[in-house]
């Protein structure tokens, strides 16, 4: 196995059944041209993929998982290096690999006006699936994926996991040897993703399939017989998962204090020397250290450290920081660092809402939700894909009005002022929205116009974007043509332009690496500090533990509110004794199966 310390190629893997190399990747370079910039989507790399194993391709937007996988499908071509598929070379047989293998884009080419059946009678026309082997191919997918009862819906009256499934069906109407899944699991709720896992798992093992998946999400490494870790184009280790989770035994600890509210200790631990990761887990501060070894915390003098099971993600994390510096300093907060109460924060709620109805049709898409959100608190709404929190996050923010109830926004009816309260807030969404075809520059200068800034104050917020985002060497690059990472601070950037006091983010992180992330919500916690008001939406259930408190929802309905200790603790079974925040939400959900099926 590569030794996971720095990038590396990979030959010599864990022992298994099989040693049949169904793809083999040998010192595959690939460079493509973005704007004026030269982007090396893949440097050297070398890695196998065995039959009937899950192998996985790890590692955040950019990391150069889909160039591999596009690779791998004979779609382009090497500019150095070889892939074999099946002992086929990919690049001079492509039309060979494609026949033989089946693969699933990221954005599956599904026909929203065609139902289920449609789509997949027209895949299987497209893959030449005899008529007389479909209906029992149709009942074994349909089956499989719990689409059955479905079949006569259009596909784009689908929630996003079922148009995922019926994605994975088409694929595999005609049974491939080698499956090749590029982010299947992208933008679909924690209920979908184990469903989606369920099916691959199934593929594997029943039908003996192997497996080539790339994904985002680094918990979701321990579900892959192997991982291969990519970043920035280069493999920094290839081999069992728990390989890479034992080399961070005894580093991974968790602090508390009574004294000092969670956010402002986990900026002190941060800037503490021989811890590498610092991030909130609940009402405590989940740390990685440099070495194996319980760090001595005096300060404050109340802390209490306990030893941790480390995670995936801890190696990942350990790796990107020895390899990049900060990008961009986080502003200094002072109220962070003394945990003192934050400034701009009142007494009461800030955003209220009353019994909130939206109906579409005959259709309620939220019905009879209520909750507060206090000044400077972080409050995340979590729920599965078509749960209504999409809806109700729409109609908070101003786009869409309510069908019943009452919801004020620093203190305005959004009945009858949604324009004045929109001013007051600063959203960001989950797609990159800003305008692709002017610069860095330019976008800051529109959305500070926009806001009603002028003259010198709209210089001056200008400057100080571009100095606190680290925005300055891209300052004249064209934002479609930037990297996810600067994309997601530029968002940010002009969402905070008019110094908002409550900012609205919808699934802000999706795709970032790790330590983006963890610098992503930094800000948020200098600002939530500083008594800005944070409603935010995500699938990333480690990342919902930074919130204050969570309302998670479900056909349009609040199944459970409060922090997410008090919602963890609520689900304590004898089947999850220390559930986690997944465990809860999966939970939830599956109690509420009857109420969802009767609507």
């Amino acid at each position: 196995m590569t030794d996971a310390a720095g990038p590396a190629g990979a030959d010599d893997l864990p022992g298994d059944t099989s040693d049949e190399r169904v793809l083999q990747v040998r010192r595959v370079s690939k460079r493509f041209t973005a704007g004026k910039r030269q982007v090396h989507a893949l440097r050297d790399v070398t890695l196998d993929a065995r039959a009937g194993l899950i192998t996985g391709l790890l590692g955040p937007d950019g990391a150069g998982k889909t160039t591999l996988m596009r690779l791998s499908a004979g779609l382009l071509e090497p500019d150095a290096g070889e892939i074999r598929v099946l002992g086929l070379d990919a690049a001079k047989q492509s039309l060979a690999v494609q026949a033989t293998i089946g693969y699933m884009p990221q954005r599956f080419g599904l026909y929203e006006d065609l139902t289920v059946q449609e789509n997949l009678d027209l895949y299987a026309d497209l893959q030449d699936v005899a008529e007389d082997q479909r209906p029992q191919r149709y009942r074994e997918l349909m089956h499989m994926t719990g689409l059955a009862p479905f079949t006569g819906r259009l596909a784009g009256r689908l929630s996003g996991g079922m148009k995922q499934k019926l994605g994975l069906a088409c694929t595999l109407v005609r049974p491939p040897r080698l499956l090749l899944l590029d982010e299947p699991t992208v933008g679909v709720d924690p209920v979908s993703r184990r469903e989606l896992w369920q099916i691959i798992d199934r593929l594997v093992r029943k039908e003996r399939m192997s497996v080539l998946l790339s994904t985002a999400y680094l918990d979701e490494a321990e579900r892959c017989d192997e991982v291969a870790l990519l970043h920035e184009g280069q493999l920094f280790g290839h081999g069992a998962p728990g390989t890479f989770t034992a080399r961070m035994g005894g580093r991974v600890f968790l602090v508390s204090s009574a004294s000092l509210r969670k956010r402002p200790l986990q900026e002190r631990l941060t800037a503490r020397n021989g811890i590498v990761d610092a991030v909130i887990q609940g009402e405590r501060v989940r740390i990685v250290t440099a070495d194996a070894a319980q760090p001595a915390i005096d300060d404050p003098a109340d802390a209490e450290v306990a030893a941790t099971e480390p995670r995936f993600e801890d190696t990942f994390v350990a790796l990107l920081k020895g390899e990049r510096p900060s990008a961009g300093a986080v502003p200094p907060n002072h109220r962070a660092a003394t945990g003192a109460v934050p400034a701009r924060a009142q007494p009461g709620p800030v955003i209220r809402v009353q019994h909130l109805q939206r109906r579409f049709g005959d259709f309620y898409a939220v019905k009879d939700v209520s909750f507060e959100v206090d000044a400077g608190e972080v409050f995340g709404l979590l729920g599965a894909n078509g749960a209504g929190k999409s809806t109700t996050f729409r109609m908070l923010c101003g786009l869409l009005p309510a069908s019943g109830g009452e919801l004020s926004v620093a203190g305005l009816d959004l009945r009858h002022a949604r324009a004045t309260a929109r001013a007051r807030i600063g959203y960001m969404s989950q797609k990159f929205s800003l305008y692709g075809n002017l610069t860095v520059g330019e976008n800051l200068q529109f959305f500070a116009s926009a806001y009603g800034l002028t003259g010198s104050r709209c210089s001056e917020r200008v400057r100080w974007a571009q100095a606190q985002f680290a925005l300055e060497p891209v300052t004249d690059t064209t934002s479609a043509d930037l990297p996810l990472g600067y994309k997601q601070r530029l968002a940010l950037a002009c969402a905070l332009m008019h110094e908002p006091d409550i900012l609205f983010l919808d699934e802000p992180t999706s795709g970032v690496d790790p330590l983006a992330r963890r610098e992503f919500w930094r800000r948020i916690n200098a600002l939530a500090e500083d008594g800005v008001t944070v409603l935010v939406t995500t699938h990333f259930m480690e990342e919902a533990e930074y919130c204050d408190r969570l309302a998670i929802m479900d056909a349009g309905e609040i199944l459970a509110l409060g922090t997410p200790e008090a919602i963890k603790a609520g689900c304590h079974d004898g089947q999850h004794p220390q559930p986690s925040l997944e465990d809860a939400f999966i939970q939830l959900l599956q109690q509420n199966q009857p109420a969802r099926a009767a609507s």
